[in-house]
């Protein structure tokens, strides 16, 4: 790139960062004047440490993640590239004065430091961990290499196919990314577990990139990059004109090896600079992801504040009929509390029993479905040797899918329950005092081993889909979430996550008995999965329980709060009423005026918001779809 273009792009950068910025100013002052609390949550978000933007790498097995990540750190077998499909752990790429290595291992408040030849041991299951030592969760690997200046990097060898549960693994991992590098092949367009994977994770981060690998082993990989532009267009739209950067890792890794007078055509073969450029570009671009992120959230608040204005207006303008309609409804609420209480426990009992029930016997199926795959593995004698390290990556896999369908039950209650009393703008209080309560009681739990020195499973509370970090800032960007959400029908409701793994008394007996025999590997895993489904069973009753005390805690304290929303509707709307004509046209006059300064502020927003488009990086000439 020419000096001026250089120049012509910083400036942009710098103008659209600005832009950002003064949007933010300029919605956050106008929030502070008419919804302090909002402002005050929306400054939190805006206040949220800026890292160093991280790039998680995902994508079905043996597609060459890790061949990919060490091409971008330019150092091969950084990563572990024989064993994708064989690690319970995600492993983090991140910049360092030196090269060293670290692991976190369940149960242990401090990382484990390790040498660069302890990372295969640690980080597949191809490896031997020490006695004592059970399999972590993420490995961070610092080095010096200049692309991890500017992102780090996160490979998720281990997840098994992504049709798989492993798949829940992988999921857990992009909760923390800044932008999604998702890897194709130029064997076979994208496969539907992917497209799914794809559309899953989309929930979770906005910037997404393509990498297709392979490009030389396949010279036909223009017509796969086609195939899956088409598959996009059809089935995930959103994705149908993102970046796509062809790749070949083998041969970036061979021209590492080459002299570096004959290496140069083979380093733009392998096109590897093009994605690194890339990567690099979007990470410049952190502040701004983050700046557009906060105005996003700020945009929703003015959204839900239109809804309210829009509201007003109906009460400016008063039907009689309406206010005789909301005096039926107060009545009804008021009656509703003096002799439904108990039918409401009653409901809530039965809505949470049920719930129950559904959780138990998905928990039953999946354990069922565990034992009955690994025995078939025993059977086969493959590998058996590393089956306590599956069978922990697969109780791992297993409490995030489990913690995902907990969010989804706890949901539908709250949409049953609490739906039923209550408009959707009115659950945002009852949701963030439910929300307050549920964190309590997860904080009160703290890890437990089931048992002593011999004990067979830890259980610990973890963070799932919807993170226990985020629920945190359900007063910030979940403030306007959750009144978004609400408007549009929906019920905003928090998870309490589940964690169940194998402990180290598990790895010990597997020494001394699992091995000897397949016999005594079956009885062993009998063993261990009956542990862990009673102990997940055990606390997922306690997550009901939890959750049951603090719906009807919500469900009192929300009852007064609808009865005095309504004695304050009906108020207005009697004052209104005898207020002479030319009032009420003031009234709604002023309404009308609120109304159009929100949506003018809004189409300011949006206006921003489209040019922090132009943050996405260009993909290759070659590459770029119709």
């Amino acid at each position: 790139m020419s000096a001026p273009a250089k120049t012509n792009e910083a400036a942009a950068n710098a103008a659209l960062e600005k832009a950002l910025r003064a949007a933010v100013d300029g919605g956050l002052a106008h929030l502070r004047r008419i919804d302090p609390d909002a402002a005050s949550d929306m400054d939190v978000l805006r206040r949220r440490e800026q890292t160093v933007p991280s790039i998680v790498i995902v994508g079905e097995t043996k597609r060459g993640k890790s061949s990919l990540t060490n091409a971008l750190v330019g150092v091969p077998n950084l990563s572990p590239v024989d064993a994708a499909v064989a690690t319970s752990s995600y492993l983090e790429f991140v910049h360092g004065s030196q090269v060293a290595a670290r692991a976190y291992v369940p149960g242990r408040e401090d990382p484990i430091p390790l040498r660069m030849e302890d990372v295969r041991d640690y980080g597949t299951v191809l490896g031997n961990l020490p006695d004592g030592i059970r399999p972590p969760r993420r490995l961070e690997i610092f080095h010096t290499a200049p692309m991890l200046q500017y992102a780090t990097l996160m490979d998720t060898p281990g997840v098994g196919g992504l049709d798989s549960l492993h798949a829940e693994v992988a999921l857990d991992a992009v909760e923390r990314a800044t932008a999604l590098l998702f890897v194709v092949d130029a064997s076979a367009p994208f496969s539907q577990p992917e497209l799914n994977f794809l559309i899953e994770a989309s929930k979770r981060v906005n910037m997404v990139l393509f990498a297709l690998t392979k490009i030389d082993a396949y010279p036909g990989w223009r017509t796969i990059l086609d195939d899956d532009r088409s598959l996009l267009r059809a089935h995930a739209p959103r994705f149908a004109n993102a970046p796509f950067f062809p790749v070949s890792s083998r041969l970036a890794e061979l021209a590492l090896q080459m002299p570096k007078e004959a290496a140069s055509e083979v380093v733009k073969e392998s096109r590897v600079a093009e994605l690194q450029h890339g990567l690099i570009g979007l990470a410049a671009k952190g502040t701004a992801l983050k700046t557009a992120n906060t105005l996003r959230a700020v945009r929703t608040e003015f959204v839900r504040l239109d809804i309210g204005v829009g509201d007003r207006m109906k009460s400016a303008d008063p039907d009689p009929a309406l206010a005789e309609r909301l005096k039926e409804e107060r009545q009804k609420v008021n009656s509703r509390k003096r002799s439904e209480t108990k039918q409401w426990s009653l409901a809530l009992n039965t809505e949470t029993q049920r719930a129950r029930v559904e959780a138990q016997s998905r928990l039953r199926q999946y354990m069922t479905k565990l034992q009955e795959d690994f025995v078939k593995s025993i059977e086969k004698g493959a590998n058996n040797k590393q089956l306590p390290y599956e069978v922990d990556r697969a109780l791992y896999a297993v409490s995030v899918r489990l913690s995902h369908e907990l969010e989804h039950r706890f949901r539908v209650i709250g949409q049953r329950i609490l739906a039923s009393v209550f408009s959707p703008q009115e659950l945002n209080y009852v949701l963030r005092r439910l929300n307050a309560q549920l964190r309590h009681a997860l904080a009160s739990k703290p890890q437990k081993e089931s048992g002593g020195d011999n004990s067979m499973v830890v259980m610990a509370s973890v963070g799932s889909a919807v993170s226990m970090g985020r629920l945190a800032m359900q007063g910030a960007a979940g403030a306007a979430s959750v009144a978004g959400m609400a408007a549009a029908g929906g019920v905003v409701f928090p998870v309490v996550g589940v964690g169940v793994g194998l402990a180290i008394g598990a790895f010990m007996m597997w020494k001394r008995k699992g091995q000897a025999s397949k016999q005594q590997a079956k009885v062993w895993l009998r063993e261990v999965l009956g542990e862990a489904r009673a102990s997940l069973s055990d606390d997922i009753a306690t997550r009901f329980t939890d959750l049951q005390y603090a719906l009807t805690l919500a469900l009192d304290e929300a009852i007064e709060r609808r009865l005095k929303q309504l004695d304050a509707q009906i108020a207005e709307i009697d004052k209104t009423m005898v207020e002479d004509k030319t009032s009420r046209q003031k009234k709604r006059a002023d309404l009308q005026k609120e109304r159009e300064s929100l949506r003018a502020r809004i189409k300011q927003l949006d206006e921003v918001l489209i040019k922090a488009r132009s943050i996405a990086p260009d993909a290759p000439s070659d590459t770029q779809g119709g």
